[in-house]
C-alpha cells in the first residue's frame, strides 16, 4: 500500500474554470498524472475535460500521463491552446 504524498497541482484555461481553482494541494497515494486526473475528477465533478486531450508538465517538464509521481511534485494539466 503506497503512502498518502502532497502534490502540487496547477491547472490552465478551461481546466482552471472547471476545477474552480488554478491551484490545488492535493494529498493522494495515486501512482502517476493519469491516475491523479482521475481523482481529481472525482474530488471536483465539474472537470469533465478528457483526460486523452491533455498534455501534463511534472517539475516543468513535459512527461507521459504513467509517469511515476513523488512527494512534492509539482504537476500542471494543460488542455490544448487554440491560437488566434
Amino acid at each position: 500500500m503506497s503512502s498518502s504524498r502532497q502534490i502540487n497541482v496547477r491547472f490552465f484555461a478551461i481546466l482552471r474554470e472547471q476545477a474552480g481553482a488554478s491551484t490545488l494541494m492535493v494529498n493522494s497515494t495515486v501512482p502517476d498524472p493519469a491516475a491523479l486526473y482521475a481523482e481529481l475528477q472525482g474530488r471536483h465533478p465539474g472537470l469533465t475535460f478528457p483526460a486523452t486531450l491533455l498534455r501534463v508538465a511534472v517539475n516543468e517538464r513535459y512527461v507521459a500521463m504513467t509517469t511515476p509521481l513523488a512527494a512534492g511534485d509539482r504537476v500542471v494539466f494543460i488542455p490544448p491552446v487554440a491560437g488566434g
